[in-house]
């Protein structure tokens, strides 16, 4: 092809439309998800840091992670009461597990299962 039409390049209508849509729902899944993942990083770290702080009583623990989650505003799948905490070899194990379910549109959703436990 020669002339103006042949050097022309782009996107047809469609392809920028579909592009947009699946930028548009990742988009969409980012935002519902992310949250998410920031508060099971927060928990984590207060379990780390239970767990590293000389030896208590199992209350006192527990009473320790709901301090701590109210002063971290965005904890709000578990409580102090939910914490498994044990002792193995001598160390501090707390254990934590909670699903997260995230409704997409319609009885579409999608379940996120964290588990997690001290190092």
């Amino acid at each position: 092809m020669t002339g103006p039409l042949a050097s022309q390049r782009g996107l047809a209508l469609i392809s920028l439309l579909s592009r947009a849509l699946w930028v548009g729902i990742v988009g969409y899944l980012l935002v519902q998800i992310l949250p998410t993942v920031f508060e099971a990083r927060s928990i984590q770290g207060i379990v780390d840091r239970l767990a590293s702080a000389p030896a208590v009583t199992v209350p006192e623990i527990r009473s320790a992670f709901d301090r701590q989650r109210q002063i971290e505003l965005g904890i709000h799948a578990v409580k102090g009461a939910d914490l498994d905490i044990t002792k193995e070899d001598d160390r501090l194990v707390i254990r934590y597990a909670y699903d997260k379910e995230i409704e997409l549109f319609g009885p579409v959703s999608l379940l996120i299962k964290y588990a997690g436990h001290s190092k």
